[in-house]
């Protein structure tokens, strides 16, 4: 069983930038690919990024293409999410997640391909 644990979260202004990690332990973090997910309130939880476990293949939502950043090291067992130029729509709980298999599927609803969740660390992005 793998224990996620994010930290990082905070509040901005309009344009500004913060990072979040996830700290994993209890499995082999560089098996699995890693996800982030977010939840603004009164809304589903969506798909933010995903990176396979070598960080060869790395997958956006439109939504946060250019701005975001996933990375990951397997020496610390840890990812990451830089979000740059962050708009009041990016305000959420956001969630780190460990796949059910080394690599992404693409064209599958990548929720599907996630079993473990930490329990997530607030963005706020004011305008």
């Amino acid at each position: 069983q793998v224990q996620l644990v994010e930290s990082g979260g905070g509040s901005v202004r309009t344009g500004g930038s913060l990072s979040v990690s996830c700290a994993a332990s209890g499995r082999t973090f560089s098996s699995y690919a890693m996800g982030w997910f977010r939840q603004a309130p009164g809304k589903e939880r969506e798909f933010v990024a995903t990176i396979s476990w070598n960080g060869a293949y790395i997958d956006y939502a439109d939504s946060v293409k250019g701005r975001f950043t996933i990375a990951r090291d397997n020496a610390k067992n840890t990812m990451y999410l830089q979000m740059n130029a962050l708009k009041p729509e990016d305000t959420a709980v956001y969630y780190c997640a460990e796949g059910l298999s080394a690599t992404p599927v693409r064209g599958i609803p990548p929720e599907t391909q996630f079993a473990s969740w930490g329990q997530g660390t607030q963005v706020t992005v004011s305008s």
